[in-house]
Order: C-alpha cells, then sequence, then structure tokens
C-alpha cells in the first residue's frame, strides 16, 4: 500500500501540484577563520576565489560576474570591485585572516590584494603561483600583420 502513495507522490510532485510543501534548507555560515585566496588575473577577466584550508570555496567574484564586459573586465578597478565583494561575503563567514596566492600576467594582481586589504581581511602572505614553462611548449608561429 505504501508503495502505490509513493508512485502517486512522486508523480503529483513531478506534474507540479506537490510542490508547495518542499522545504528548502537554509545555507548555514561557515565559521572559517582563516583561508586562502586565489587571484587569477588573465588580460581579459580577473577571478578572486576564497576557500577554507581544505581548499572548499567560500565565495567568489570575477570581473564579468559583476557586470563589466568587453575589455574594462581586465582593469585593475574591476579586479578591485571583485575583491572586495568576495573579501565581504567571505567576512559574513567569519574570515579574518588570508594567504593570498596569485597567478597571472593581468593588470588586477596587485588592485586585487590592496582591495582584500581594505576590505577587512589580513593578509598574512603573498605568493606568485603562476604556472613557469621549463621551456615545455613550442611556440606558435610569428604573426604576420
Amino acid at each position: 500500500m505504501a508503495k502505490t502513495q509513493n508512485a502517486g507522490g512522486a508523480g503529483a510532485a513531478a506534474g507540479g501540484k506537490a510542490g508547495k510543501n518542499k522545504k528548502f534548507k537554509k545555507r548555514e555560515r561557515k565559521n572559517v577563520p582563516f583561508g586562502l585566496v586565489y587571484v587569477q588575473a588573465s588580460f581579459n577577466n580577473t577571478i578572486v576565489t576564497i576557500t577554507d584550508q581544505t581548499g572548499n570555496t567560500v565565495s567568489w567574484k570575477s570581473s564579468g560576474s559583476l557586470g563589466f564586459r568587453g575589455s574594462r573586465k581586465g582593469t585593475p578597478f574591476a579586479a578591485q570591485q571583485a575583491a572586495v565583494n568576495a573579501a565581504t561575503a567571505a567576512r559574513d563567514h567569519g574570515m579574518r585572516s588570508v594567504d593570498v596566492r596569485v597567478s597571472g600576467p593581468g593588470s588586477g594582481r596587485e588592485s586585487a590584494i590592496r582591495a582584500l586589504a581594505a576590505a577587512g581581511l589580513e593578509v598574512r602572505s603573498i605568493r606568485d603561483v603562476t604556472p613557469m614553462p621549463h621551456n615545455g611548449c613550442r611556440p606558435p608561429k610569428r604573426r604576420r600583420v
């Protein structure tokens, strides 16, 4: 008897009539006092990801997600805005101090780090983790313009 009721309930939920009594779990606020900030600064965009010590993402923002479009995404101002928004979201989770890992050649590297400090996070260390080739791939052929 219970099997037929379950099957009927699933069919009603798929139909959309039984969706009113669904209960959504409220997002819990993690208490993370220390974390890592990964700033990926390319020429076209800047992505700021704030994680806990095990690597689970607490908050992230990019210049593109804030509404900057085209060449404005790669500017230092867009990187600053992304870092401030990500830092305020991380501070809501209780984060106070961070280590920063910077990757990429973009112009938003320094401004993102300054914005993190201005947003109230204590920057304990800064490390450049840009991958460097040890004469790895063959470069593309020379451009003729």
